[in-house]
């Protein structure tokens, strides 16, 4: 049987595609194939999965070395189980920078494509197959390119992407806005999370120049709320660069209808990387970042120390 996952801190497209591509593999290739997850989904998944009912997919820490595996919507073995390269990887697809890293004992499939979401490769590599998706499929594939895109906001949206959620809504006969709406309402909702939890929810580590940066993305309709926590948010920031043991963390609120975000500026380290990075000058613990709303496209190419 072979496993599914996505990255560490699901979101919609990391928690759907597996969902997704364990249907297309058993349904329509006759193998036996498992989605699991690699944490608890976010708000916005939750919602995704309850709305389409879809059981959450077993939660798992690890994989072994007798583990048959597809990865999808990363590269990263950061964001991966710690023994990922003694397991037998058999495909990835992916729509992220190469990060290196993984390694095979076998010769693999491998996708990746300049596309805003994992879900719309999948749509491409079924084909044909696409007709056969039963409507909850169509609509959990939907909902991983609406996140992804921010409804088409985001500068990672390609023509494609934009065309394959466009004919999915058609087929679903449902309104993307009202629907994306709800999605994004959904995502907002971050009442329930401890300050840890927030950072650690939509979050990425790397390493550049030889810093473990720990990038982290609040994406969400309704700022004042979270920088309504900002004190007790930057307290936390301290907390977890402790206790996952890297050099600073990076969190960016983006406001999905402004088309922004505000970046949490900690201390003079942050300062220099907000100059740099982004040109602008911090005057205070904040600083907001015009037309910055792509962690992928926006903030991780732009990072300089």
């Amino acid at each position: 049987m072979i496993k599914i996952i996505g990255h560490k801190s699901p979101d919609t497209d990391s928690t759907g595609s597996p969902i997704i591509w364990a249907w297309y593999k058993k349904t329509i290739c006759g193998v036996e194939a498992q989605p699991k997850l690699l944490g608890e989904p976010n708000p916005e998944a939750r919602f995704v999965l309850d709305h389409w009912q879809f059981e959450k997919p077993e939660i798992i820490s690890q994989v072994f070395d007798t583990d048959q595996l597809i990865i999808v919507d990363t590269n990263n073995p950061a964001e991966l189980p710690a023994n990922v390269n003694e397991a037998k990887i058999l495909e990835i697809i992916d729509h992220h920078l190469l990060v290196g890293g993984l390694k095979t004992n076998a010769p693999l499939t491998m996708t990746i494509r300049p596309l805003a979401c994992t879900a719309t490769i999948m749509h491409e590599l079924m084909g044909d197959a696409t007709k056969r998706m039963p409507d909850k499929i169509k609509g959990l594939m939907l909902s991983c390119i609406l996140s992804d895109t921010l409804e088409f906001r985001s500068p990672t949206t390609t023509e494609l992407d934009k065309r394959v959620a466009q004919d999915l809504a058609l087929e679903l006969k449902l309104d993307i806005p009202t629907y994306a709406s709800k999605m994004f309402d959904a995502k907002s909702d971050v009442s329930e999370f401890t300050d840890q939890e927030l950072i650690r929810m939509d979050s990425k580590k790397f390493e550049l120049s030889d810093k473990k940066l720990r990038i982290s993305v609040l994406e969400t309709t309704s700022p004042k709320a979270i920088l309504g926590r900002k004190d007790n948010l930057l307290d936390a920031m301290a907390k977890v660069v402790i206790e996952d043991d890297i050099d600073e963390v990076l969190l960016f609120i983006v406001d999905i209808l402004e088309q922004e975000s505000t970046l949490l500026v900690q201390n003079q380290f942050v300062h220099t990387i907000a100059k740099k990075s982004f040109g602008v000058e911090p005057s205070s613990d904040i600083v907001k970042l015009p037309g910055i709303v792509s962690r992928k496209k926006q903030i991780i190419p732009n990072i300089k120390l």
